[in-house]
């Protein structure tokens, strides 16, 4: 399948470089605001041309969009693409609303046009190993899970970290995809949330690049605590924050009914995946049953363009991905709000990997 980039920034380069090793993808252009940064990508990479975003979305050789761009445009891009018959897939979130989400999910199934997007992290060896050993029943079923995520932002280390504190950026909307989607893959959707949410910095300070020193002004929350509650009743907590130094808080666990999982940074393709049995004394290690365990980012999309050839769902899917974006909107509104909020939309668990593949393999 023919692949168009849009947003030649940071993350790129990983997408870029592992997108070459699939044999379900062909890039055959890029493009950016800057476009001066599309040519330089385009050379560096050696894909054949570097274009705006209009002579991308309107070239017919190209099946497939790409979108790498910030937060704030996703939607605008990705309509863009859908409107001229392209498929998409978004960089997370999906889009910064809920409103936004569905009309892209409306407009493609309209179209019979598939939407994907990020992350696609819970493909990889670590999180798939995790959930082979939740589906095998070795430790029971889930009764509950607790997902943290906290640190300090990422001013101290990012070139341009504005958009971490606008609307559609704080903990929530830049890291809780990875966790949500996470959980959504081991135990299911989710369908009741309650939340509160804070900002205890007024504004932050750039530590790093050209616009070290500036100040940037902090418009989303940035430590947030929910309530989950799973669609077949399992009980859920999830802390995202930007307002903590410090922590001995594990990433992910799940509980069930004969042990505990711990999962390990569901941002990373693999990690240390340990169970400790109702009976156990000690946490064991689990070996590593999947392949991916490199940065492999450009997995879901190569696992989309082989899903659409060969009819089958593909992992990193639209539903999901708009799923976990209500799933975040639903948290602020009952934060905001101060009341639970039903959360309207499901998706199908995604199909576990094969075991134990080369990078470079999509199953058909």
């Amino acid at each position: 399948m023919n692949i168009g980039i849009v947003g030649c920034g940071n993350v790129s380069d990983v997408y870029l470089q592992n997108l070459k090793r699939f044999d379900a993808v062909s890039v055959r252009a890029c493009a950016d605001v800057d476009a001066e940064r599309a040519r330089a990508k385009a050379e560096h990479h050696a894909i054949a041309r570097a274009c705006t975003m209009d002579e991308l979305v309107t070239d017919p050789e190209i099946q497939l969009i790409v979108n790498l761009t910030p937060p704030k445009t996703h939607f605008d891009i990705a309509l863009k693409a859908l409107e001229a018959g392209k498929h998409v897939y978004n960089e997370k979130p999906l889009a910064l609303t809920r409103d936004e989400g569905r009309r892209l999910m409306d407009l493609a199934a309209s179209k019979g046009l598939r939407v994907g997007g990020a992350p696609d992290t819970f493909m990889g060896s670590s999180l798939q190993t995790c959930r082979k050993v939740i589906d095998s029943g070795v430790i029971g079923v889930p009764v509950a899970a607790s997902a943290f995520m906290l640190c300090h932002g990422h001013e101290s280390w990012h070139p341009n970290p504005g958009f971490f504190y606008e609307a559609g950026g704080g903990p929530l909307f830049d890291m809780g995809p990875y966790y949500l989607t996470a959980l959504v893959s081991l135990i299911g959707p989710i369908r009741r949330v309650a939340g509160s949410a804070s900002s205890a910095f007024p504004e932050r300070t750039v530590g790093a690049g050209e616009k070290q020193g500036q100040k940037i002004a902090v418009q989303t929350p940035t430590h947030i605590g929910a309530l989950l509650e799973f669609a077949e009743g399992q009980a859920g907590t999830l802390t995202m924050s930007f307002d903590v130094w410090h922590h001995q808080l594990p990433c992910i666990e799940v509980y069930c009914t004969d042990g505990t999982l711990s999962v390990p940074d569901p941002n990373m393709f693999d990690g240390e995946v340990r169970v400790r049995a109702s009976n156990g004394k000690t946490w064991r290690k689990i070996g590593s049953t999947h392949g991916y365990a490199e940065n492999s980012r450009g997995l879901g999309v190569a696992d989309m363009a082989r899903a659409i050839d060969t009819g089958r769902p593909h992992r990193a899917s639209g539903e999901m991905t708009f799923h976990v974006l209500d799933v975040m909107q639903s948290i602020l509104e009952a934060a905001r709000e101060g009341r639970h909020v039903d959360v309207a939309s499901r998706c199908a668990r995604p199909a576990r990997m094969p075991q134990e593949m080369e990078f470079g393999q999509i199953d058909d």
